[in-house]
């Protein structure tokens, strides 16, 4: 009986439904087999899913089917990070609760995924803005308080007046916020930090263990967000105070040249320079202005150097200069102590600041081709500062040494008074974790006048957001307006007491997740360590690149936390990593403003989810972006139907075949179609298993479907097994990608088993030999030959049959063979001239 027309409506509703049932996805932890834990970065319930989504799970759905096949048992989880302003936002504009809202864009996107065919566990989902997984963050918060990894303190933030909260560096963008566009202040705040420094050097040291697993780009992004560097501490004193400033430099081999100082504007010593000085209110508003412009472009080399004389001075601890502070507004309060020893000679910021405000500047590294001359770098010959090695000069007792060896000797000599040290520096900066608004994991801690701030018991915990909050239109949170809230009894005392109404970053929350999937439904602890011990760490993890940085830090950060707090063994959570590129359209990003947005539930009820997947799959390598197409997706779509056609055409010949299963080719026909079959096993086993090359994997099986319809007519009769195991492989292998047609088709041929539960072909190698090898002649440059000479002996063999070939001698008689190269079971290459 036909099978009829291709029609992915009916057969992907099915075949969803079966995979549910059969729970055909689901995996519990089993020593006795290998593991293979594949995550993609779970998503904000924003409403629907976009592109982006699509790509990046089908990338994760490909490998977890991929490796299952191969025998490994996978875990595949899905989950939502579900916490956020922008929940908060729509609440507020629909006058509802977040709740409502998240949880009804939850519903929608599960269901779209679920329509893609995902092989996820949805056993183990999870949603971060639920009581029952945030209990177990408070829970690590308060172990991490008990630790010393939490402390509060007050602190500058960035602060957005229109969404009313603390924002964290990466929300602001060129000085704006990311949700409003509101302008961002700077506000000096008590906040919740979580001690990140203090695992500076082991976040540094174990990107090396990630070395063969991850990017180099995001490795490199990461050693120069948390910034290590060797160089030295400094004292200077105030003029006329009992005050000091601690600086720190890379360079203290040219303190002898330091004339001036800048310091950041949010320098905590800033009120004590200025005051008494007559234009302080000029340096206040100066300050005020350095302090809301962007992080990101105050540290910027073209910045335009600025800043205003604070009316104190320091003294040089070496050459007793008297040296005026200044605030400049490229020094930032996040590098060393926010206070720079200026030396306009060797530093070209510094140089830029002297030149505009007419500041001395001290040359004390002179070139080297200068001292051997005897000559020193004269400043009025510089239209630049002067920062490669050299020799010191104009520096006392240090005269003559080579700059690099005179770093050590005059910290040395200073530390000797007081007034140097030999340290470390790290651009990193402890975690603010405090967030001013109302959709967030409460901060487990209760405020008491008598007994100040107290942990709130573990038994009374998850404390919850309430359910009957009202959003403000103001974007304020409801939570300290909230008697019935705020309203307690300290733990401690037994006293009036107020709760903590911050609620936590809901980078908190992405930072532990993959480890509440390995035991979801635990309801008694955060999980089972022993699961934890099996899954761990994620074999295959797979998000954006724009999560470079921060949440995989957080993420690396929690994990060795953890760890220190007796909760997991794992030094790392994430072996491999893959960033996948941006889906474009009309080279552009998609987005609603721009208009160039495609509706993934538009092509899929088109299209079907096979096609769907199979181009965004098959348009570029998974690291590269992707521009969208329209042809690209109606080829696919073509695909699919040609494939459906061919296995229609040959239906009734086609027999219940394994893939790769056909032994016994009688013509040459069968013989090219088994060695295309096998070579296609080969060629898509290690396009996926190296770097996941999908395009070229899906070409092949494209190729091996091409070859299918060039021989069907002529095996339909003499080799039908052929056929049918060369179709079997061809669904066997595509399955992971477009794997509803395949099971569609597979259980056509007969099968009462499942392809998802099939094993992954292996090749074989003898298949792929050639009867005959191709021998060329170049002499010259040029093919002045070619022949074939039977391919029955080794490699060594086949090169001297080749070379005692009369053809061969004939053209290279005379002439200097300079190589042979020969491709086993292909090519011999003879070249001469």
């Amino acid at each position: 009986m036909a099978i009829g027309k291709y029609h992915p409506e009916k057969i992907e509703g099915k075949w969803q439904e079966i995979w549910k049932k059969s729970g055909c996805f689901e995996v519990e932890a089993d020593p006795a087999k290998p593991k293979y834990y594949v995550l993609e970065m779970f998503p904000y319930p924003s409403g629907k899913i976009h592109m982006g989504h699509v790509r990046n799970y089908s990338i994760g759905d490909v490998v977890a089917r991929f490796m299952s096949m191969r025998g490994y048992n996978v875990m595949h989880p899905m989950g939502w990070d579900a916490f956020g302003l922008p929940a908060e936002n729509a609440a507020i504009k629909n006058n509802s609760h977040p709740a409502e809202w998240t949880y009804a864009n939850i519903d929608e996107m599960r269901e779209q995924l679920q329509r893609l065919g995902y092989s996820y566990d949805w056993r183990r989902e999870v949603a971060s803005c639920r009581p029952e997984y945030y209990k177990w963050e408070q829970l690590f918060f308060l172990k991490f308080l008990e630790k010393g990894l939490v402390y509060r303190k007050n602190s500058p933030v960035n602060w957005c007046p229109g969404c009313n909260t603390v924002l964290a560096n990466e929300q602001v963008e060129e000085g704006l916020c990311w949700r409003c566009d509101a302008e961002v202040e700077q506000k000096d705040m008590e906040q919740w930090f979580l001690r990140i420094t203090d695992y500076a050097d082991e976040l540094l040291a174990d990107l090396n263990k990630l070395d063969k697993g991850w990017p180099e780009r995001v490795l490199t992004m990461q050693r120069n967000w948390i910034g290590k560097s060797y160089g030295a501490e400094l004292t200077f004193s105030v003029k006329g105070s009992d005050r000091k400033i601690d600086v720190f430099t890379t360079r203290p081999d040219t303190i002898y040249g330091a004339t001036f100082m800048s310091v950041a504007a949010e320098h905590p010593m800033v009120e004590e320079l200025i005051e008494g000085y007559e234009k302080a209110d000029e340096v206040r508003e100066f300050v005020s202005k350095v302090r809301n412009m962007d992080r990101i472009k105050r540290g910027a080399d073209d910045l335009e150097k600025e800043g205003i004389f604070t009316g104190a001075y320091c003294v040089n601890p070496v050459t007793g200069r008297e040296m005026p502070i200044y605030v400049a507004n490229f020094v930032l309060m996040a590098y060393g102590t926010g206070a720079v020893m200026a030396v306009p000679a060797h530093d070209q910021r510094d140089f830029e600041f002297a030149t505009k405000y007419e500041l001395p500047v001290q040359v004390v590294i002179n070139p080297p081709e200068l001292h051997e001359k005897g000559d020193v770098l004269d400043v009025a010959d510089m239209s630049e500062a002067y920062a490669d090695p050299g020799i010191l000069v104009n520096s006392g007792d240090f005269d003559g040494m080579e700059n690099e060896a005179a770093k050590k000797a005059i910290v040395e000599h200073l530390d000797g008074s007081g007034l140097g040290r030999m340290t470390v520096n790290y651009r990193l900066r402890d975690w603010n974790v405090s967030r001013q608004r109302f959709w967030g994991a409460p901060i487990p801690v209760i405020y008491c006048d008598a007994c100040g701030a107290v942990p709130v018991p573990e038994d009374q915990l998850p404390i919850k957001l309430p359910e009957d909050a009202q959003a403000r239109s103001d974007g304020k949170s409801p939570l300290p307006g909230m008697d019935s809230f705020v309203n307690c009894d300290c733990p401690q005392c037994g006293g009036k007491a107020r709760r903590e109404t911050d609620t936590l970053d809901t980078f908190f929350e992405s930072s532990w997740y993959f480890l509440r999937y390995c035991d979801a439904r635990n309801d008694d602890a955060p999980w089972d360590k022993e699961k934890i011990d099996y899954w761990l760490p994620v074999d295959q993890y797979i998000g954006g690149i724009e999560h470079a940085i921060l949440h995989l830090l957080y993420a690396r950060f929690f994990t060795k936390a953890l760890r220190d707090t007796g909760f997991i063994n794992n030094d790392e959570p994430f072996e491999h990593l893959l960033t996948q590129g941006m889906v474009l359209k009309d080279g552009g990003k998609m987005s609603k403003s721009k208009g160039n947005v495609v509706d993934p539930n538009a092509m899929i009820n088109h299209y079907g989810a096979d096609a769907t997947r199979l181009f965004i799959l098959f348009a570029a390598p998974p690291v590269k972006e992707l521009e969208w197409s329209d042809q690209g997706i109606e080829g696919a779509y073509r695909f699919l139907n040609r494939l459906w056609r061919l296995v229609e055409d040959l239906q009734d010949v086609l027999q219940q075949a394994k893939p790769a299963s056909f032994t016994d080719p009688a013509s040459e026909a069968a013989k090219s179609l088994r060695r295309k079959e096998h070579e296609t096993i080969k060629r898509v086993t290690h396009d996926i298993e190296n770097h996941f090359q999908f395009n070229t994997a899906i070409a092949a099986v494209m190729e091996l479907v091409n070859e299918l319809y060039g021989v069907k007519d002529e095996l339909r009769e003499s080799a039908p097994q052929a056929l049918s195991s060369a179709i079997a492989t061809a669904l066997t292998v595509l399955s992971p990608v477009a794997p509803h047609i395949c099971e569609e088709l597979w259980e056509t041929l007969g099968h009462d088993t499942r392809l998802a539960e099939q094993a992954w072909p292996a090749h074989d190698e003898s298949a792929l030999v050639l009867d005959e090898v191709t021998v060329v002649v170049q002499v010259n440059g040029k093919v002045r030959g070619k022949l074939n000479v039977p391919n029955n002996a080794p490699k060594d063999d086949v090169e001297k049959i080749a070379m005692e070939q009369e053809n061969v001698i004939k053209h290279i008689e005379g002439k200097t063979v300079r190589k042979v190269i020969v491709v086993p079971n292909k090519l011999v290459n003879i070249v001469a001239n």
